[in-house]
């Protein structure tokens, strides 16, 4: 990563950068070069305004965002096979009923509720919840799901009516936090690593952060003080957790705008259950010397790769959750931090062993094990996955926490 010295004036970058795709990635084609090359204007123009500079949450709130633009709020594919991702519910259905035998656990103590999931993505969990809770006699009176993506909600609403056309009548879409407590269960799976995040590079006087301009017709890198004072605040606390300073040259990343999300399940929660299923680490392991270039991945038709300005519009760009800072955000907001596990360990105590058929043909047997491998297995999604329990006026041991729960290491 090439960062380019503060200049003694403000850059005033004239026309839009060209798009940047990175060596052995397929082209994009005409058509999404000319989507990105509109997304690309937008962010010149909001750079011009800011001076010559905006923080690199900012790039990514446009470039992941922007209405009817950004990569989550366009028409692109984004899941499954022909997309650039595949999220645990893609890989087996058996994902989803697992997350619904810990949603059933949950309404029963509460002799009902609703469910709200945010950010549904194709709908498939949405589906086999709805079906799971279902076949248990455990249906929520409602399931809410709030979704930014005009797109991405007409797909949740096709595969609903295709998977499960009786129950689509339960299902209400939100295009914003819902006005008014949620007592159930709150599910956030793959979520929280798309909110928004800072770059931030160790220097020896301090923290520099890492700024997006353009330059020769180029999105690039600019180095600068913290953009804020939560900002300022994160950098602190995390070398004070740490008990020393990061390494000079360190890169990493911060972000503030996740505890406000966090804050905002706080906000809407009743009594009941959120569950933020996410790829991450606890501080001590997400900050380690080792880690020192950070945890920013994009992912582009099945690649990754750690170019965050190319592709813009086009690419999935995310950073792993630093799970301390989401407990804590939601402890000083007046939750529970009731567990913390590796997705292994909450899929198998809520019994997906069990869905493994011992019957039936030789094939389905095979297909079901090796999803359940992807799933678990330390080297594929069971240890890189987390899932984080936050409850409020609940008293009721979880059984997805039961196996080993390690809230000890946030």
């Amino acid at each position: 990563m090439t960062v380019t010295p503060p200049p003694d004036t403000a850059a005033q970058p004239g026309g839009p950068p060209e798009l940047r795709v990175p060596d052995g990635l397929p082209d994009p084609g005409p058509e999404a070069r000319a989507h990105a090359g509109r997304l690309l204007a937008a962010i010149a123009e909001d750079v011009r305004r800011a001076g010559g500079t905006i923080p690199f949450s900012r790039y990514l709130e446009l470039a992941l965002y922007a209405p009817n633009l950004g990569y989550y709020a366009g028409p692109l594919t984004k899941l499954g096979p022909a997309g650039d991702f595949v999220t645990a519910p893609e890989v087996s259905p058996l994902f989803g009923r697992c997350v619904a035998r810990q949603c059933a656990q949950v309404l029963e103590a509460l002799g009902g509720g609703e469910v709200l999931e945010l950010g549904a993505g194709s709908g498939a969990l949405a589906a086999v919840v709805l079906s799971t809770l279902e076949a248990l006699d455990r249906l929520p009176t409602r399931y809410l799901i709030l979704e930014v993506s005009g797109d991405l909600a007409a797909l949740q609403a096709e595969t609903l009516e295709r998977q499960v056309p009786h129950l689509a009548n339960r299902v209400s879409w939100l295009g914003r936090w819902p006005d008014r407590p949620v007592g159930g269960v709150i599910l956030a799976n793959e979520v929280l690593d798309a909110v928004p995040f800072h770059r931030i590079l160790r220097e020896t006087a301090g923290f520099a952060e890492l700024y997006v301009t353009v330059a020769d017709g180029q999105l690039a890198w600019r180095a600068g003080p913290p953009a804020s004072e939560d900002v300022a605040r994160a950098l602190a606390e995390i070398e004070s957790d740490l008990g020393a300073a990061l390494p000079v040259g360190y890169v990493t990343e911060v972000a503030p705008e996740r505890d406000a999300w966090v804050r905002s399940i706080a906000d809407v929660l009743g009594r009941g259950l959120a569950l933020v299923i996410d790829y991450g680490f606890p501080r001590r392991e997400y900050y380690h010397p080792q880690r020192a270039d950070g945890t920013l991945m994009c992912h582009y038709r099945q690649r990754s790769h750690d170019d965050p300005l190319a592709l813009t519009g086009l690419q999935d760009v995310t950073a792993h959750v630093d799970f301390s800072a989401a407990a804590r955000a939601a402890a000083e907001a007046g939750l529970e931090v009731a567990g913390f596990v590796s997705q292994a360990d909450f899929l198998l105590a809520t019994e997906v062993l069990d869905d493994v058929p011992a019957a039936g043909s030789e094939w389905e047997r095979l297909a079901r094990a090796n999803e359940v491998r992807r799933l678990t297995l330390p080297g594929q999604m069971g240890e890189a996955f987390k899932v984080l329990g936050l409850t409020r006026g609940l008293d009721v041991e979880l059984r997805g926490f039961a196996l080993r729960n390690r809230r000890d290491r946030l």
